[in-house]
């Protein structure tokens, strides 16, 4: 069948069809993405000018604030778009174009959750190696490895929908170009395209999954075991804020794609869509610096730069690896 892919637009649903809401939407949207973009900014600007974030735990972290700024910018610059111009309409190549990105900051995002999690392995249960085991070079290569394979996994999805011929009769009930909706609003046979997306979500996915949340179980078991009350308290605290960072994106992203009416309940669909795609990048960073002392102590000596420096080393003098 011949490639019409450039010939065709598509219509988005949004998230209202109401005249009088799309302004207040826009509004709030827009608030919503400055807020997120401000808040992971300072998140990034902390760890690259604080010598004392300057480790492992706040380089991951940094990491993530940065896929977070990419993530909610593949979206809600292009729902802003629509609001002001009432439209939602999308050609099939910016809409091929979305899903590729959208993939690749979520790909990147779960990736570097399950590192995250080896790191929070490696500090609590194997502390007097740390430094050994997360150093620099390993720290730097596992990011580059994640991107890299976040970069190459959607092209799979990618090449395939390139060849894929689209109907104007449905919009899409989304407010950005989703992957499910838009293999619905195909006029070509898209059996091979709905197997690979079960396929490497079950392989890739259900590997990411396991290393994300496999190494909890030898955490808790290590954190039960600790005979200081202040260092399981410490220990929990950054575990707690990872883990409410994880259940979150996980939690939405399970709901979205596989609760039982994905495909007719649109409406919740769409309100859980703006969780993973928007709320989250805009939530962890209060996730990560409201429960961590150090990054508001970092915060407290950025905007006041009179107030002496605090010494986070420990009693004895070391630093260590920070919990």
């Amino acid at each position: 069948m011949e490639n019409q892919t450039t010939s065709y637009t598509l219509v988005l649903s949004g998230l209202s069809d109401l005249p009088s809401l799309q302004l207040p939407l826009f509004l709030v949207f827009l608030l919503v993405y400055l807020m997120t973009l401000t808040g992971n900014l300072l998140i990034v600007l902390l760890i690259c000018t604080d010598s004392h974030l300057q480790t492992p735990m706040y380089f991951f972290l940094g990491t993530l604030a940065c896929l977070d700024m990419g993530f909610t910018s593949v979206t809600i610059p292009r729902m802003l778009f629509d609001f002001h111009t009432q439209k939602r309409l999308i050609s099939i190549q910016a809409c091929i174009t979305q899903i590729y990105f959208i993939l690749l900051f979520a790909a990147s995002e779960l990736s570097l959750l399950a590192v995250m999690s080896y790191d929070r392995y490696v500090a609590i249960c194997r502390p007097l190696h740390y430094t050994q085991i997360m150093h620099w070079k390993t720290c730097v290569l596992l990011v580059l490895g994640l991107l890299i394979f976040s970069m190459l996994y959607p092209l799979v999805h990618v090449l395939l929908l390139l060849k894929l011929t689209f109907c104007r009769l449905n919009p899409l009930q989304s407010f950005f170009c989703d992957l499910p909706q838009l293999l619905l609003v195909s006029c070509s046979d898209t059996f091979i395209n709905v197997f690979l997306s079960l396929f490497l979500a079950i392989l890739f996915g259900g590997g990411i999954f396991a290393l994300t949340f496999c190494p909890y179980i030898i955490i808790l078991n290590t954190i039960m075991k600790m005979q200081s009350k202040a260092m399981r308290s410490k220990a929990f605290s950054t575990c707690s804020s990872h883990l409410a960072a994880v259940f979150i994106f996980y939690g939405t992203l399970f709901f979205s794609y596989f609760h039982p009416n994905a495909k007719t309940n649109s409406a919740v669909d769409k309100v859980v869509s703006v969780f993973y795609t928007i709320l989250t990048p805009l939530v962890n960073p209060l996730i990560y610096s409201l429960r961590n002392k150090i990054m508001k102590i970092s915060l407290k000596r950025a905007v006041s730069v009179k107030r002496p420096e605090p010494n986070f080393q420990n009693r004895n003098g070391s630093s260590g690896p920070v919990f």
